[in-house]
């Protein structure tokens, strides 16, 4: 669903989201992506600003609940997308702001196991599956990028957590 939102437009809610990320066996770029509750169509980790948390705390912190995923989140946006959130009486337009989070640990259970599926995708089949196409955008460029000006992605096999969670 595309937004409609116009440039000025204040009626949007904050979000912030985590991009799961990791490098696969042939050495490519992977993107863990997340069914919605409702639909179950693609989508990454989100949810509403946390008090007490800097938005890449929530983000990573949304990646726990919804994906089960722990790593090192980076403290910078890579971008953001609008979208159309379907509340229980009406639509509210939202503006995503979106954390790369290099995947270390996958848990076994966590929150929202029962609710939702997660699947590892190549990046491109990652960005052909989202909706959103600004969110497609940054998907690509990270598959092309993988050493972007912060640093290598971290290997899938590497242990520890950020403490960021």
């Amino acid at each position: 669903m595309k937004s409609k939102l116009q440039p000025g437009d204040f009626s949007y809610r904050a979000q912030v989201a985590a991009l799961p990320i990791r490098v696969g066996r042939a050495g490519d770029i992977e993107v863990l992506l997340i069914s919605s509750r409702e639909t179950r169509r693609w989508i990454i980790p989100k949810g509403w600003p946390m008090k007490g948390r800097k938005d890449h705390q929530a983000a990573a912190k949304e990646a726990l609940e919804e994906a089960g995923v722990i790593g090192k989140v980076r403290k910078h946006p890579i971008g953001g997308y609008t979208y159309q959130k379907r509340l229980n009486d009406r639509v509210q337009p939202c503006r995503v702001m979106v954390y790369r989070l290099d995947v270390e640990h996958e848990l076994e259970a966590w929150p929202e196991k029962n609710q939702r599926e997660r699947q590892w995708f190549p990046a491109g089949a990652a960005a052909d599956s989202v909706s959103e196409p600004r969110l497609a955008s940054m998907i690509r460029r990270l598959g092309h990028d993988a050493n972007d000006d912060q640093g290598p992605i971290a290997k899938s096999s590497a242990a520890g957590s950020s403490g960021l969670v």
